[in-house]
């Protein structure tokens, strides 16, 4: 039974510093070069369409992966996780609201925050992935 749990958790926290991943290389540098010949305005607004519902994906992702970390004996991966959905709450209810309602000249200051905090989360759940990974080969 600590196989299954230990498999879902790698599988769960892989897919979180996958997707965040390919968001920060991928996806936010070829949003950038496309709309850099169009307005300001039509970029935020893209962005705003791409974050919109995403904490209601990511919210059951870190309950998952806080209570798979007990029976996969991943006890100390349990912090790291937390502290990355402090960072993903500080995002989803203070960042977002601030920047729907920032001025133009505002936008930049709110591109870079939002990029350190989710290069932090991906940095922590990454970390996480390769620790559990790690202990379940006998690195540990």
């Amino acid at each position: 039974m600590i196989a299954l749990f230990t498999t879902v958790h790698l599988a769960l926290a892989a897919a979180w510093a996958g997707a965040m991943g390919y968001s920060l290389l991928v996806v936010q540098p070829k949003a950038e070069r496309f709309f850099r010949e169009r307005s300001d305005d039509e970029y935020e607004d893209f962005l705003l369409v791409m974050a919109h519902g995403n904490r209601w994906k990511v919210i059951p992702l870190i309950a998952a992966l806080l209570l798979t970390a007990v029976p996969a004996k991943f006890y100390p991966l349990i912090p790291v996780y937390l502290l990355a959905a402090a960072v993903f709450a500080n995002v989803s209810w203070r960042h977002w609201p601030r920047r729907v309602f920032a001025l133009p000249a505002e936008r930049q200051r709110f591109r870079r925050s939002l990029r350190l905090q989710a290069w932090t989360m991906t940095i922590l759940a990454g970390g996480a992935f390769l620790t559990g990974l790690a202990a379940t080969s006998g690195l540990f």
